[in-house]
């Protein structure tokens, strides 16, 4: 953990007011990154260091949280000291901390938060929660600050697939989400199953690339019911599938679940933009990487002349820039958090009421 006695490099300014704060450490350990960044402003990304766990999850084919959260406690204090000096930034320089405090693994979640409020205390700085969905909403206006609202975003993830209509910063409607796995989720469970290895998302993606997508008549749960999503019965279907076929090309099979999954994402996200009036169209969440939903999403957004963006790659992961952004946002809107406050592993988008 954070070492409880401030670097003697530390020189401590008056403490500023929040309208003065421009730089904003972000801390992300929702799950399996251990992230830091320091952003200055609203979307000035001055550093963003992160420390993946992929290979200490791989042999389990999933996040073990108990690995998870020592290998945060283990990695945490040098991805934040590598932050701060690739910042070009003393310690003393930071003007606010803010951490994801939900959702997420719990443990995980924990060690962030722990370690965000101790440096609070120790820099005499504000302590921010950032909640780790909105964290994704508005990553892309770290690469795209004009981009103009309202705006559609399909934040599709691991653990979450959400259809959220952007009215402006915090105010937020969300339209559709998943009532079961998640699209990352049946992505990784497929993949598992099909003994091809983990995360399952760009395996899948880079087989896909060389099988036939209209191979296996996959279903598409729920594509004309409302903008919730289904992806269990999918992933069961693909399951079935191989079990009666055990011979099927890995490659057709991969290509035609990724279409079923892409189809029904794309459909619904094309549908609430024309319905909400939408200006554009956006993607977020570790699955915005992939490369068919990023095809058809700008397509989509060609033919109803509407603006679609696709964040790097690297904003679609779980990253602390974003965190550190989100943190500004709500430092200057709500103003800093109690250090008493804690992680929610539940923990919900804010939603207009």
């Amino acid at each position: 953990m954070i070492d409880q006695k401030p670097p003697n490099k530390i020189v401590h300014h008056a403490t500023p007011g929040i309208a003065e704060v421009q730089f904003v450490l972000g801390i992300e350990t929702s799950c399996d990154e251990t992230a830091a960044a320091v952003v200055s402003g609203s979307n000035n990304v001055l550093s963003s260091v992160i420390s993946s766990q992929v290979d200490l999850h791989a042999r389990y084919g999933g996040v073990v949280p108990e690995v998870a959260s020592r290998a945060h406690v283990e990695m945490l204090t040098p991805v934040i000291a590598q932050a701060v000096v690739e910042a070009g930034l003393n310690d003393g320089d930071i003007q606010a901390v803010a951490a994801t405090a939900g959702p997420g693994l719990i443990g995980a979640l924990l060690v962030g938060v722990s370690a965000a409020k101790s440096l609070a205390l120790i820099w005499d700085v504000p302590f921010v929660a950032v909640n780790h969905l909105e964290a994704h909403l508005y990553s892309s206006f770290l690469e795209e600050p004009d981009l103009e609202l309202p705006m559609v975003i399909l934040l599709v993830s691991g653990g979450h697939t959400l259809l959220v209509l952007m009215e402006a910063f915090g105010k937020y409607r969300l339209i559709g989400q998943t009532l079961d796995d998640a699209a990352g989720e049946a992505f990784d469970k497929v993949a598992r199953f099909m003994d091809l290895g983990y995360p399952g998302g760009p395996v899948i993606d880079h087989l896909a690339i060389t099988g036939n997508p209209v191979a296996v008549a996959f279903p598409r749960p729920m594509h004309d019911d409302g903008y919730d999503f289904s992806f269990s019965g999918l992933k069961t279907a693909v399951i079935n599938h191989m079990r009666k076929n055990p011979n099927s090309d890995v490659a057709d099979v991969a290509a035609s679940f990724q279409e079923a999954v892409v189809d029904v994402l794309i459909h619904k996200a094309r549908k609430a933009a024309q319905q909400f009036g939408a200006k554009g169209l956006c993607l977020s969440g570790g699955v915005a990487a992939n490369s068919l939903l990023r095809e058809r999403l700008l397509n989509v957004c060609n033919e109803d002349s509407i603006r679609g963006f696709l964040p790097s790659r690297s904003m679609c992961t779980d990253n602390a820039a974003m965190v550190a952004a989100v943190g500004w946002h709500r430092l200057h809107l709500d103003g800093p958090s109690p250090l008493d406050s804690g992680a929610d592993p539940n923990l919900a988008l804010p939603l207009l009421t």
